[in-house]
Parts: structure tokens; sequence; C-alpha cells
């Protein structure tokens, strides 16, 4: 196919409506363009002090912070739920307490994260778009408000969406590379591919299920090659099936060594059934969506389609993004892209049947949580929903030229006003922040009050599983703070720490309740929805 040249020898197809992969030129003002959005992303919620509104990301940044600032550092600090990649790539950042504290820890490696997302977006967008509707697409990606705002903080999503939609790209390259009979180029792909399927297994559970889709997928383009690629193919693709089984199989190992139950991250008592056990009052009814994929399905999409949209235009996006998928599944290159698409059964399963509820203010019970996940769809949505575009563009070129000129210039304007709206209407996930913080930030803030009136240094009883942001705001290292698996300190706090920290219910609280001898009640505070703290000087230690 014929190219014409621009700047400095990237090359542009002279065929506008051709389909031609990313030169790496071309990538670079892709890369530049969503450097310089991170960092105004960055800039207005960091001045805000909105870095540190999720709950979860407070506890990402305290697992990555414990690894080496802990009484017993290591590995064993990562724990056994949530998978340990996140928490390794802030380790070297957190270690610095502003940038704990102000929650910018977590922050880099997230916006390095979203500037590789785009890049790969703009890549899989090229092998089933021209140019100018993988522009738009991979726009609507970028410029989403909900992915720009976790992007600032560390959450686990925008790692994920990189790894996801560069795993894509390999494919495409690997497919490419099959079938130019290029066995060396190939076979590197092939091996790539399994690191990022590693990589995605250690990040989130949706990235096991997703290898499993990317090896079924993997396999079929090896088979599909000539004799000679295929047989010089067998061995990277054996390494290929070592290293994604090597992630979960390490998971399980690791579980089981240091909590007892390979599964534990399914069973344990920090498992998602735990905790939607614990959470829910005696006598209550089960989520909309337990044991209902019907409803699970309706939950997802819903939720997806208002983190991807304003107003009630994720219905269109939505639609377009399916009508692009049937004209995928029916292109027999262009089918890899249907991988993105693997985050809809996980999560439709995970509601129905792995305890993990979604609520979003459109539908009952009219409330927030899990609405994140739903950005899991978000490059299904931007990069399908463009197919049917384009194809209606050509249909139109033919009988209506001048509505089809209008159709890309649209599309753009359509992409600006959804950030713009979707800003001024405050995006979902940052709305969910906002909301299940309003409790949480004040009460951690008035206990870190108290904690900063302690003598430097002095040991510490506290639970830290649940408002280790109280410490994160006080500025204390965790070192000097023993926790419920310090039986020294669960057995005797009068004589172990100089403050008891419980909280109503954990197992401090219980501690205290058996030896309270040597500790005398100095503080009890109390917040809507949070569990009163009381506090506990140590008789015994302050006589040393």
């Amino acid at each position: 196919m014929s190219r014409r040249t621009i700047n400095r020898g990237a090359t542009l197809p002279a065929d506008l409506d051709a389909i031609v992969p990313a030169q790496r030129e071309e990538l670079f003002p892709v890369a530049l363009s969503a450097a310089v959005i991170a960092f105004l992303s960055f800039l207005v919620c960091a001045t805000r002090g909105w870095l540190l509104l999720y709950g979860d990301a407070v506890a990402h940044l305290g697992i990555a912070r414990r690894i080496l600032d802990s009484r017993w550092p290591g590995l064993a600090q990562l724990g056994g739920v949530w998978l340990p990649l996140p928490h390794l790539l802030m380790v070297p950042f957190v270690q610095k307490m502003e940038w704990w504290q102000n929650g910018t820890a977590g922050s880099w490696p997230s916006l390095a994260c979203y500037i590789l997302s785009v890049i790969a977006c703009n890549r899989v967008a090229r092998y089933i778009l021209p140019v100018r509707w993988a522009f738009v697409a991979t726009a609507f990606f970028a410029l989403n408000p909900n992915l720009l705002y976790l992007s600032t903080t560390a959450m686990t999503e925008p790692l994920f969406l990189a790894l996801l939609l560069w795993t894509v790209s390999v494919i495409f390259d690997t497919q490419a590379a099959l079938v130019a009979n290029r066995s060396g180029r190939a076979n590197l792909y092939i091996l790539l591919c399994g690191v990022l399927i590693f990589l995605m297994v250690f990040t989130r559970y949706d990235g096991w299920i997703f290898g499993v889709a990317v090896w079924c997928v993997m396999l079929y383009c090896v088979l599909q090659a000539k004799a000679e690629t295929r047989h010089r193919a067998i061995v990277p693709f054996v390494l290929f099936t070592v290293i994604c089984i090597a992630g979960p199989l390490l998971w399980f190992w690791y579980n089981a060594h240091f909590f007892g139950d390979w599964l534990d991250f399914m069973r344990g008592p920090y498992s998602a059934a735990a905790i939607e056990k614990r959470t829910s009052p005696p006598g209550s009814k089960h989520y909309r969506g337990w044991h209902n994929p019907a409803w699970a399905l309706l939950f997802y999409t819903r939720t997806a389609q208002v983190d991807a949209a304003m107003w009630e235009t994720g219905f269109a996006v939505m639609a377009a993004a399916l009508a692009g998928a049937w004209m995928l599944l029916k292109q027999k290159v262009s089918r890899i892209a249907l991988l993105l698409w693997v985050p809809l059964p996980f999560y439709v399963y995970s509601i129905a049947w792995g305890s993990v509820p979604i609520f979003i203010p459109q539908l009952y019970p009219h409330s927030f949580y899990n609405s994140r996940y739903g950005m899991e769809l978000l490059p299904a949505l931007a990069l399908c929903a463009a197919v049917p575009l384009f194809w209606l563009e050509k249909r139109l070129r033919i009988n209506r030229p001048k509505l089809a000129a209008w159709m890309h210039p649209i599309a753009l304007i359509f992409v600006a006003a959804n950030l713009v709206v979707m800003i001024w209407m405050k995006p979902l996930v940052f709305r969910e922040a906002v909301v299940n913080s309003s409790t949480r930030i004040p009460f951690e803030r008035a206990i870190a009050n108290q904690l900063t009136r302690l003598p430097q240094g002095m040991p510490i009883l506290m639970e830290t599983s649940d408002h280790i942001g109280a410490l994160q705001q006080a500025g204390i290292p965790l070192k000097q703070v023993y926790g419920s698996g310090d039986a020294e300190a669960m057995t005797s706090p009068a004589s172990t720490v100089g403050m008891v920290v419980a909280f109503a219910g954990d197992a401090v609280s219980k501690a205290v309740a058996a030896h309270p001898q040597g500790l005398t009640e100095t503080l009890v505070l109390c917040h809507t929805g949070q569990p009163c703290a009381r506090f506990y000087q140590s008789d015994i230690y302050k006589s040393h």
C-alpha cells in the first residue's frame, strides 16, 4: 500500500481509509499529549487534596509502605488478597514520608501507566481503524474524566488497563509477524505477551481470566501460521505457556506459605465473600445481582456506560460498541480486538457468584460502591464504538459526501463535550470517592491529631487494616506500630506499648477487654458511619 511521508520519516497512508499499524514516530505525539494531560490531571487533583479520597488508595499505599517500614518487614506484608504488583511499583516512592502522606507515591506509577495505556490504545486502534478514526477512539479513551482521576491515585485500574491494551497490541504484532513469516520477531512477541500476562496475573484477578483467553488466541495464531514458522514457534509458545501458568502457581504458593491456605484470597477473612458477609446487616437481603446473571449484566453494563459517557449517551456508545464488536467478529484479522470484552463476562460472574456488588445512583439502591469496575470496559467501548462510525462514513461518502465530511468533526466534538460535561457533572468514579470518604477522612484526621501529640517514637498498639490513614496523616512510621499479629502486645498491651487505639469490635478492643491491667482510657472518638475509637494510655509504660 502506498504511503506518503511526513515529519522526519514518519508516514501516513496515501489512502486515508487504509488501516495500517502505527509507526514508532507516529506514537511520539500521542505519548507527549498523554504526558501533558496526565500532568494537568495530577495538578488539579493534587492541589485539591483528591489523591486519597478512596479508602482503597490509602490501603494500597499502606501495604506498599509496610513492606520496608514495619515491625516485620518483608514480602509477608503484601497480604493475601490484593495482588502484589501495584504495591511493589509503589515501594520506591512510598518510603518518602511526604509522598506517603499526600498520596503522590501512588500517583507516579499510575500516571506512567496512563501514558502507556494511551499509547497502547492508539496502537490497537491503528490495527482496526484508519488514522483519523483511531485518533477519535484514542481521544475518547484518553480524555475520560474517570480514567484521568484514577490515574492520579494509588488505585490499580490504570496499571491493569495499560497491561490489557499492551497485551492486545502485542498479539496483533504477533499475528502480523507470523503471517509475514518473520519467526524471530514473532517468537519475541510471544514471549513478551507471556511476560505481560504474568504481570496482569499479579495486578488484578481479571487478568487471570484474560490470560486464559489470550492463551487460546495465541494458540490459534500459531496454528494458523505456515508449517516452518509454526515449527519455530513451538519452543517460544511452550515458554509462553509456562510463564502464564507461573503467575497463579506463585500466588497459590504465597498464600499457602504465609497464610496457611493456598486459596486464602478466595475464602480467607479479607476475601470478597468474607467482607460481604461481615458488612451485611443480619437478616438483610442479598444485593441485586446475587446469583442472578441477568441483573449482574444489567448492573455492570450500566456502570460501564455511566463511567464512559455523559448523561445518557452511554446507551448510544454501548450500542455502537456492540455493533462494532459484531463487525470485528466478521473480520478475521480484527477479531483479536474482541479480547477487550473479556472483563464483561468476568464481572458478570463476579457480581452473580463472587460476592462483588456494584452500586450506582442510577440503579437501586441508588448508592455508590465499586463503580470503578466499569472502567475495565472503557477500551472496548472506545475502540469498538468507532468501528461502525467509520463504516457509516464510508457508506455516506457515496451518496451524501457533505454529511460524511461532517462525521469525523462531530465525533471529535462529542469527545470534547463528553470531557467537559462529565467534569461539570462530576464523573461517577470521583463522586463515589467523595461520598464514601465523607466520614472516613475526618474520622482519621481526628485520630491523627491525637497521635501527633504522643512523644516521638512511642510504640502504639492499633489495628491498621481499616484506618491506616490515621497513621499516614500523622506521619508515624509503621515500625513503631504493633498490630493484632503481635502476640506480646495483644496479651500484655500495657507493658509493651505506650498507647492503645482500639476500634469497636476489632481484635485490639478484644485484647484490651481481656487484658485491661495497667491501661487507662483517656479519650473516645466517635463519628457517623465509623466505629468508635478508644484511646488507652499505659500506666506501666509511662512509669518506665
